[in-house]
């Protein structure tokens, strides 16, 4: 029995005190509305109307149960509304995450940005590399993520693609802190430290050969990347460490006494960004999530807009995240 059905049914004939404005009302025949009637008596145990052949009288029990129905049915309304403003994207729980690079004046932006425009939508934002992301996104653990490139985009939609400069972290007391900018060349007979290759091997392949290239190759690579580890293995190593102006420490370089940031001449490197979700379920909190984090980019961290990312040949078991 669909017994909501039933009660819109019982709570129509209760107001209209007649079956066939009853009927009218809620768009059928009179015949099949009695019939509903009938078998909700049934199934309840008690006898809802009386009925004669000038009228139709509801009972004491009716009376008893009248409001109770109409609760239901109130009930019954919200959250079928709600389960449409989660379908649309305009509540609920959107299960969202950014890269660890990403700056606290970014994720703050993010947060007032997303706040201004969906106030029905929860945001639970994660912390959580791209490989990561990219399992979570798989397992529809995770509704959307700001992932770096290149990657494997199979089976997720993409926005647009965004590039932040990389400078370099070096010791302030370097020749090449001097430099307004810093070619690649300026950089050799320091070890770079770097995220490991198993955690990024397209990445870290790409950054390396594009060093290799505009003649810096490293003395040595030391792996690390928490703002304070890879600070230490600057600063003992006779190390520099490559990241965006805007991400840590890259920003408080300029008070530091110990370490400076500077721009790359000819900007050889950069991270490219963009926002992705799985095929097919996109929806307005997505859309929304995706334009709080490109003019929260814009806003704190100079982005600029890209090419879109170029297909990625996988082997089986390769892995390419940040």
């Amino acid at each position: 029995m669909d017994l909501v059905r039933h009660l819109e049914c019982f709570v129509a004939v209760a107001e209209e005190s007649h079956f066939g404005r009853a009927a009218e009302r809620l768009g059928m025949a009179q015949p099949p509305l009695s019939q509903r009637i009938k078998g909700l008596e049934r199934h309840l145990g008690v006898r809802l109307f009386e009925r004669t052949s000038r009228q139709v009288t509801i009972t004491k029990a009716g009376t008893l149960l009248l409001d109770d129905a109409r609760e239901l049915l109130g009930r019954t309304e919200a959250l079928l509304a709600t389960a449409r403003r989660i379908r649309d994207g305009e509540s609920g729980l959107l299960r969202a995450a950014l890269p660890p690079d990403i700056a606290g004046e970014t994720v703050a932006a993010l947060l007032d940005g997303f706040r201004a425009h969906r106030t029905g939508v929860e945001l639970e934002l994660r912390e959580l590399t791209t490989a990561q992301q990219l399992t979570q996104l798989a397992a529809h653990d995770l509704d959307v993520g700001l992932i770096h490139h290149p990657c494997d985009v199979t089976g997720l939609e993409l926005g647009p693609v965004l590039r932040r400069e990389m400078g370099v972290l070096l010791p302030r007391d370097a020749p090449a802190a001097a430099l307004t900018e810093v070619p690649l060349t300026a950089l050799t007979g320091y070890d770079l430290v770097l995220f490991h290759r198993s955690a990024a091997p397209a990445l870290h392949d790409d950054l390396l050969t594009t060093c290799a290239r505009d003649g810096y190759t490293p003395a040595a690579v030391r792996h690390g990347q928490g703002a304070s580890f890879v600070r230490g293995l600057i600063l003992s190593s006779h190390a520099v460490a490559f990241g965006p102006r805007d991400a840590h420490p890259a920003p408080a370089a300029d008070e530091d006494p110990d370490l400076v940031w500077r721009p790359l001449a000819g900007a050889p490197l950069a991270w490219r960004h963009s926002v992705a979700w799985p095929k097919g379920r996109g929806d307005n909190a997505v859309s929304t999530f995706a334009q709080a984090v490109t003019q929260a980019l814009h806003s704190t961290a100079a982005v600029t807009a890209d090419a879109p990312p170029r297909p990625l040949h996988l082997r089986p078991t390769a892995e390419y995240w940040l």
